[in-house]
């Protein structure tokens, strides 16, 4: 198994925030606060559990081909719908970086963009991996072939 986060471990903790722009807000006014908060988060939790993060904006596209739910246009979250995705070592590493001083202020400060508070909800992950180089995705499809 590959890791998509270098050094993050396998039973290590992914936390997922989603953040839902008010609509006298800007995606610049988010995007500020959450640098702020992410900056905070690698100089100061780096080495007590924080091992990466990304955040990833709706671009409104939906798959028809992924989803069973019908056929959709597109999501009306579009540009206001962000996720904040962050790796840890632990769940209680991650709760004591919530309660440092440094972090709290800039918290309120993205709070307060936010239409629908916070909800942080934990997972452990199960599956990680990165896509095979060609020479790998070769033998991977010859391998397919010699088993059916």
């Amino acid at each position: 198994m590959s890791n998509l986060i270098s050094n993050f471990p396998h039973d290590g903790v992914v936390t997922i925030n989603r953040v839902i722009l008010k609509p006298e807000y800007t995606l610049d006014d988010l995007q500020e606060r959450v640098a702020f908060l992410c900056e905070n988060v690698k100089t100061y939790h780096s080495e007590t559990g924080f091992v990466g993060g990304f955040v990833a904006l709706n671009s409104g596209a939906v798959s028809n081909e992924g989803s069973t739910i019908g056929q959709a246009v597109e999501s009306e979250m579009k540009g206001k719908e962000a996720l904040i995705i962050t790796f840890w070592n632990t769940f209680d590493e991650h709760e004591d970086s919530h309660k440092s001083a440094t972090f709290q202020p800039l918290f309120e400060k993205v709070l307060e963009v936010c239409e629908n508070g916070n909800e942080e909800i934990a997972y452990e992950m199960l599956w990680s991996g990165q896509a095979y180089s060609p020479e790998e995705a070769e033998a991977a499809k010859a391998a397919k072939e010699l088993a059916a």
